[in-house]
């Protein structure tokens, strides 16, 4: 929002929400109707025309989301933050907007009549005055916008993001779209005038202004050196992206749309154009820290990936209703991903204090890990993946979600084992967990009640709490004599075989029945010790998320969401990592053999680095440190 915001500010659909689509309705169906009575087939060819558009920028949000977690040729080096997300969600309203007016010209000046395909007297037209009188226009214009009383009440809500993406170019108020619009229409609507409009000059000027918006605001070089040493002019008539991007840390040069020749007649270009513009491409790819190694999940997941959909992603993975819409597209992209990708790739990256933190992607689903045939070829990614980061100096790269898995590779212990010279510290974040959980559970409290597969998680919890006093009542027998014994002396008498539902703290995890939860009393407390949040049947009852904390305010570029989590809310394995490595301990956490590394030892770093416990709004709980 600007900082004065003006008349026109708000899109006249933004009461609409997500379901501002629904203006596009009436179009839509009468662009199906017409085509399919062949009354007017062009103007299925509005819609196909908005389609590309979105698919083009969404294809630019990905790749450049990718390049600068790479650091590779990256032109800003500072952080993008949930508040910029949540301001630039709204880019797709000017493809709307746009789409909408390009029907009304269509359904009431031009009519039924047929639209050429492709004349090339109006493409020649279109490209003159775009060169011309719409950069001439558009510079000025411009300009006007950074005068104070314009830019406070407009212009301002586009500078609020410094470190700009893709989609950062769209995003402007409804007032100052409608000034682009009519700025942008000049050669479409001269053609219509002239007659030589066609098909082939509105989906190459839309989509040439869509890809140099895109580039403009992408944030890492893309333009190579040759292309301006090989033909120098060309400087005065295509810009880059580090030449926009110092108009967004400068504000007051490079005001130029896309060509920057009146910048350079006007004197406002600014002197540093050449200089960052080299400067960007000798940057080469970032060494990370540390890397936190995840998957996908469910088939709806691979919008939360901060590659998707950065409306998705900023908020936590949930049952959408508009999601079951896109299911056709899910599947393919799921299929693609996972059947080409063989490597492991990043998707994020954070920074802490003065360490980078790298998220790499597993392609592979959860259902994945349940599958033997599949087993094989991911320990051969994550060991690959492993090798790769030890050869560039990583120092700690934490195991998430399943690819810690007991069965898959006994908590990571495997790849140490097989390659003991391994500089890199491999963490499964075990020992974290279990205090995240065993600090869930309130003051006072005597007895918990434990349901669910015996993980190292689970061991570590129960060996913490029998040894505290506190009575660990086990539903289930199998259970009870795999954590029998991991107890010795007096603590197994607190270890309890039991048929009593009646605790009000519940220990659960993965392999917990509905009819289980059914059986629980009114009020009961369900804190999960596994990776995978149960399913929340009772309305009565309260529920934990999965082990977590909350991140410190010293943690940046932090705009998405990790998973089911929260805003700002990281799993405790993946903050075991981070710890890890703020700590510079030089011992793996990983293995079942392995004893759990002194838990309060990594809680206390874990506080003492800012991560703060995360509790139930609902519930006033305290840490049993403060007294079992």
């Amino acid at each position: 929002m600007a900082s004065r915001p003006g008349f026109l500010t708000d899109w006249p659909w933004a009461p609409l929400g997500s379901f501002k689509y629904l203006v596009l309705a009436p179009p839509i169906i009468d662009s199906i109707y017409s085509y399919a009575t062949l009354q007017d087939p062009d103007k299925l060819l509005i819609m196909a025309l908005m389609v590309w558009r979105i698919v083009h920028s969404q294809a630019w949000i990905s790749f450049s989301r990718y390049r600068t977690a790479k650091g590779t040729k990256r032109i800003v080096n500072k952080s993008i933050e949930f508040e910029q997300v949540d301001r630039e969600r709204t880019w797709d309203d000017q493809i709307i907007f746009n789409t909408l007016i390009v029907y009304l010209v269509k359904a009431y000046f031009i009519g039924n009549n047929r639209v050429p395909i492709w004349r090339l007297d109006g493409v020649v037209l279109t490209v003159l005055l775009h060169a011309g009188p719409v950069e001439f226009i558009y510079y000025w214009f411009h300009r006007a916008l950074h005068h104070h009383y314009l830019y406070s009440r407009y212009h301002s809500h586009h500078h609020s993001s410094i470190v700009t993406e893709p989609i950062t170019s769209v995003v402007h108020p409804f007032a100052e779209h409608i000034g682009y619009t009519i700025i942008l229409g000049i050669p479409l609507i001269t053609s219509l005038l002239c007659g030589t409009v066609s098909v082939a000059s509105l989906f190459l000027y839309l989509t040439y202004i869509d890809f140099m918006n895109n580039l403009g605001h992408c944030n890492f070089e893309l333009i190579p050196k040759p292309f301006f040493s090989l033909f120098p002019p060309l400087k005065f008539i295509c810009y880059t992206p580090s030449f926009h991007s110092l108009h967004h840390t400068q504000f007051r040069t490079n005001y130029s749309l896309f060509m920057p020749m009146y910048d350079y007649i006007y004197g406002t270009n600014d002197k540093c154009s050449d200089s960052l513009y080299e400067t960007s491409l000798e940057k080469e790819e970032e060494k990370p820290d540390a890397i936190h190694l995840t998957h996908l999940t469910s088939l709806d997941s691979i919008y939360q990936l901060r590659l998707g959909f950065a409306s998705l992603s900023s908020h936590p993975l949930s049952s959408r209703c508009y999601l079951l819409l896109m299911r056709p597209f899910t599947l393919i992209m799921s299929f693609i991903l996972t059947s080409f990708s063989s490597r492991t790739f990043v998707f994020e990256r954070n920074r802490f204090r003065d360490l980078t933190i790298h998220s790499h992607l597993l392609p592979k689903f959860s259902t994945h890990y349940m599958s033997r045939k599949h087993k094989e070829s991911i320990n051969k990614m994550i060991e690959a993946s492993i090798l790769e980061a030890d050869k560039k100096g990583v120092k700690v790269m934490s195991l998430g979600l399943l690819n810690q898995g007991e069965e898959l590779n006994g908590y990571g212990e495997m790849y140490v084992r097989k390659h003991p010279k391994l500089k890199i510290r491999i963490v499964d974040g075990s020992s974290l967990a279990a205090e995240v959980v065993v600090h869930s559970i309130p003051v006072g409290t005597r007895e918990v009640l434990f349901r669910g597969q015996v993980t190292k998680v689970a061991r570590a919890i129960v060996i913490s709490l029998c040894q505290n006093g506190i009575k660990v009542m086990v539903l289930r027998e199998e259970e009870y004599c795999m954590l029998a014994g991991s107890l010795d002396g007096h603590c197994k008498e607190n270890l309890v075989l039991t048929i009593n539902y009646s605790p009000m703290i519940w220990l659960v995890g993965d392999g917990l029945r509905k009819e289980e939860q059914k059986m629980a009393t009114k009020g009961t407390r369900f804190l999960p010790f596994s990776q995978f949040p149960p399913t929340q049947l009772r309305k009565d009852c309260f529920y934990h998320t999965t082990p977590a904390m909350i991140i410190p305010d010293s943690a940046h570029n932090i705009d998405s969401c990790e998973n089911w989590l929260g805003r700002r809310v990281m799993s405790a394995w993946r903050v075991g990592g981070i710890v890890h490595a703020l700590e510079g301990w030089e011992e793996h956490e990983c293995g079942l053999d392995e004893p759990v590394v002194k838990p309060p030892r990594v809680w206390e770093a874990a506080l003492r680095n800012g991560f703060k416990p995360l509790v139930l709004p609902s519930l006033k709980t305290k840490g049993l440190s403060n007294g079992y």
